[in-house]
């Protein structure tokens, strides 16, 4: 080496190190329990623990069950909880008070939306247009939604949904950020294309919530569904949830009809009438235990602005992006997550040769990410716990197995 040469390396060490001490989101790291030496990328599958869940969780199960046993119902708050946690997910994904719950999977609040937003949808129509690179369970849901409500499920590249959808669209399913490649897809402007052929629209979004804004309410978004434990760090296996805007509520027409989503449960009536607001969506009994742990999880929100956190997602997948050019070698590996700010989410998806057994190699290196057939490596980015640091070491390692 020169002596007017730089070492690469040191330089952007130096630069995570110099971005890690002015980041103003640094210090939510406290807020979660991580172990030593492992740099953890895949909070979009499984997000990490948050520090004061294993506390809430033993209260949960030695006290409440423990030794108020049926009477946490009331006392403790368990019948309520749905609603409750409900509200403090919705500014997370820009929704008032009132219109989110939670409950049941991700699938089965999928299978509500699309149903009930069928019967919602003007009489005669004939589509359910779903993003054709969708999650696969977002597939099958749609089309057992589809034969209940007579509809004929068109695939459609979410880039050009909006050619597709005319007067004979009842219902649009969309993902808000692609699982596969990262890409973020253009929610207020096909949710506008929707409504202007008078189809309702669905949107998942497990991976967008609390990873960037989303704005449901802001732009009249008419259902939505997500999972609780990527970005939002419920645990696995976390209760789901669902958005229903209020204007739609009084004729939301749950495919569901549970004894929790009833007007009056306890009356135990043979008929069913909805309860109002979003609690219709309720179907059965609440995971109480992993509802009060997701309850506590979300109070490492406290008094931090999606915002912010979208603005250090980009610059940390800037940053990764910058690292992995410098340590591979040209060729190699090839980001699959687009390069454009507004079509990003907060990962990056690099295809490769050999992926699985790079990712195993990387893993077993302390740096987790997950892999997806047949080449392609994620790297997620939860800002709330990922630091600039963490992805230069990641670009690094990848270099290191790359020669």
């Amino acid at each position: 080496m020169s002596e007017t040469s730089t070492d690469p390396g040191t330089d952007l060490r130096d630069r995570a190190a110099a971005l890690d001490a002015t980041d103003e989101l640094a210090k939510l790291r406290e807020r979660f329990t991580l172990p030593d030496g492992v740099v953890y990328l895949d909070g979009n599958s499984l997000g990490a623990l948050p520090a004061g869940v294993a506390a809430t969780t033993a209260d949960v199960v030695a006290r409440q069950w423990g030794e108020l046993l049926i009477r946490s119902w009331d006392e403790s708050g368990w019948w309520t909880a749905p609603e409750r946690i409900g509200d403090k997910i919705a500014p997370l994904v820009g929704a008032a008070p009132g219109q989110v719950v939670v409950g049941d999977s991700t699938s089965v609040n999928l299978f509500k939306a699309l149903v009930g937003g069928a019967r919602l949808a003007a009489p005669g129509r004939t589509k359910l247009l779903v993003d054709s690179a969708t999650f696969p369970t977002d597939g099958y849901i749609a089309q057992s939604a589809a034969r209940l409500a007579g509809l004929t499920v068109v695939p459609v590249d979410p880039s050009r949904a909006a050619e597709a959808m005319d007067a004979d669209t009842a219902v649009v399913l969309l993902n808000h950020v692609d699982y596969r490649s990262g890409r973020l897809h253009d929610l207020p402007a096909l949710t506008a294309a929707a409504r202007a052929v008078g189809a309702v629209v669905v949107w998942d979004l497990c991976h967008s919530a609390g990873a960037l804004p989303v704005g449901l309410d802001e732009h009249d978004v008419d259902l939505a569904v997500g999972c609780t434990y990527k970005y939002l760090n419920g645990g696995p296996g976390a209760p789901a949830y669902l958005y229903i805007a209020a204007r739609h509520q009084d004729a939301f027409d749950s495919p569901l009809p549970g004894w929790n989503g009833h007007a009056d449960p306890f009356a135990m009536t043979p008929d069913y009438e909805a309860a109002r607001g979003a609690t219709r969506g309720r179907v059965g009994t609440p995971d109480i235990l992993s509802m009060l742990a997701l309850e506590s999880a979300l109070d490492a929100w406290d008094g931090v602005a999606v915002e912010a956190v979208r603005a250090k997602s980009l610059a940390l997948t800037d940053f990764f992006l910058e690292c992995v050019a410098a340590y591979v070698p040209h060729g190699l590996v090839e980001s699959v997550t687009p390069a454009e700010h507004e079509h990003r989410g907060s990962q990056v998806s690099l295809r490769c040769a050999n992926a699985r057994e790079v990712m195993g190699e990387l893993i077993a290196r302390g740096v987790i990410g997950d892999f997806r057939a047949p080449h392609v490596l994620r790297f997620g980015f939860t800002p709330l716990y990922v630091g600039f640091a963490d992805a230069e070491r990641a670009a690094r390692t990848l270099g290191h197995i790359f020669g």
